[in-house]
């Protein structure tokens, strides 16, 4: 017995230790150190393996490898619009997007972001016209093919996937697939093979270095795109599997969001590929001119590509998204299958709907991650009291990442609306500023409606204890799930 009195007193020291190690050593924010602080309390010695896997902090400087020719190239086109949008001299397509060039300018500060003006845009909002469309203009390319997906499962969209770009690497295309090692995890690399022996390329992000121990398992790449030649470009939700095409028996019907690009933004998602693959695979990619090639666009849509993830010591997406909610005047049109926002997020839309904008948020019915869903129940109804309307979409699985404000500004990406996408998660999502593509978003929005209920507050106050329970448990462990 007293053995196992002092066995306690020691462990109780030690984490006395690692606790405070938690709080001083490490430049946090307040909600993630109580929640890490929880979870050591109640894990000893296991938590601290915990932080030690998931509460690691990323460095831009020593993941990203910058030459300085390239640095001096971005640098120098991000101070010129600088100069530019400051001495008034940005001519707009849309001269409703005047009003957003703070926005804009917020955007390049952030996360080096040039505003671009001649893109087209195609918007797709099911699986089966993203992965027709998607597979056509891979049988077109001529030069090369970058795919980045978070998941890729084995099944039949993927081999046919995999098989429509073997036939192209055997043409003499130069196929590269990177995919995150998380979202793969449990798939057999065997469905790569045919690519590989066609002399495509392939590459995991942030690999596991033994088995089901992976020390960067809480950064995952949650980006979804792929260039084609340099001048066609695919972001957006979806990943690569059945499911996503609808054929999941428990999610049904899988409602995404995810946009054709065309113009002067494709290579701003270029570069983020090439630094992802530099990151990850043994043969880098130089900057070529043919992954760059000259782009005449033909399109006239304004839109920044920005990026976001652990490397960034601000949070440009979040960012994006707050300046957006704070500019509304009329409405705010969110979907997000999570919603486990930050308290600044969570001020910005009740400050909106307190001064009378109709903010509107909508959320899955079904859940494929059970803490975030409740979470997100409760985040919602936090929500509730503030004169915010939520919907649950109850038709199948709702995955798509948007926002539209006043029907004139959105984005469109891989981000959710959660602690995890904005600060931990590599993304990338379309900032779009022109009213007609943000009027086409927010009929998609409006046909959304139709295929939910609306969460009123009455309803969520009538929620039975044991949801009340989970719902406080998971909000509390939010700043880290």
């Amino acid at each position: 017995m007293e053995f196992f009195e002092h066995l306690y007193t020691i462990l109780s020291i030690f984490n006395i230790f690692l606790a405070g190690t938690i709080i001083f050593l490490e430049r946090r924010n307040i909600p993630a150190t109580w929640a890490w602080l929880i979870v050591l309390l109640f894990l000893p010695i296991v938590g601290f393996i915990f932080y030690i896997i998931f509460g690691q902090n990323l460095s831009k400087r020593k993941i990203y490898r910058f030459r300085q020719e390239e640095k001096a190239i971005i640098e120098g086109m991000v101070k010129q619009q600088k100069h530019r949008l400051k001495g008034g001299e940005v001519r707009y397509n849309d001269p409703a997007m005047i009003a957003y060039k703070d926005m804009i300018y917020m955007n390049l500060t952030s996360s080096n972001s040039p505003y671009t003006q001649d893109n087209e845009v195609e918007i797709f909002t099911d699986g089966k016209s993203k992965f027709t469309s998607l597979i056509q203009a891979i049988k077109g390319a001529k030069s090369h093919i970058h795919l980045l997906y978070y998941i890729v499962r084995n099944d039949e969209l993927s081999q046919h996937l995999v098989e429509v770009l073997a036939q192209k690497a055997r043409e003499g295309v130069q196929v590269r697939f990177l995919y995150d090692a998380i979202g793969f995890q449990g798939m057999s690399k065997k469905v790569w093979r045919p690519l590989l022996e066609a002399g495509g390329e392939v590459a995991s992000f942030f690999p596991s270095i033994l088995p089901y121990i992976n020390i960067r398992l809480n950064y995952r790449n949650h980006r979804k795109l792929v260039v084609i030649d340099g001048h066609t470009g695919y972001i957006g939700g979806f990943n690569v599997g059945n499911e996503y095409l609808g054929l999941d028996p428990v999610l049904g019907h899988w409602r995404d969001t995810h946009l054709k690009v065309k113009g002067s933004a494709v290579p701003f998602i270029q570069a983020s590929f090439i630094l992802d693959w530099n990151l990850s695979a043994k043969h880098h990619i130089n900057y070529e001119d043919r992954y760059f090639p000259t782009i005449e666009g033909r399109g006239n849509v304004g839109m920044q590509i920005v990026t976001s993830g652990p490397v960034f010591d601000l949070e440009p997406i979040r960012n994006g998204y707050l300046k957006m909610i704070y500019e509304a005047n009329e409405a705010i049109l969110l979907q997000t299958p999570y919603f486990v926002p930050d308290e600044s997020m969570l001020t910005a839309l009740r400050m909106a709907a307190m001064s009378g904008v109709d903010v509107r948020v909508m959320v899955p019915g079904k859940s494929d991650h059970l803490f975030p869903y409740w979470a997100t129940r409760a985040y919602i109804g936090d929500l509730l009291t503030s004169g915010v309307k939520c919907y649950i979409y109850e038709k199948g699985f709702l995955h798509a990442k948007t926002i539209v404000v006043d029907g004139k500004i959105a984005s469109v990406g891989s981000a959710n609306t959660d602690i995890r996408s904005f600060k931990l998660n590599f993304e990338l999502n379309a900032f779009i500023f022109d009213t007609v593509t943000a009027m086409k978003l927010q009929r998609v929005f409006m046909e959304d409606l139709e295929r939910c209920s609306e969460l009123t507050l009455q309803a969520y106050q009538c929620s039975s204890t044991s949801a009340k329970f989970m719902e406080s448990l998971s909000r509390l462990l939010s700043p880290i799930l």
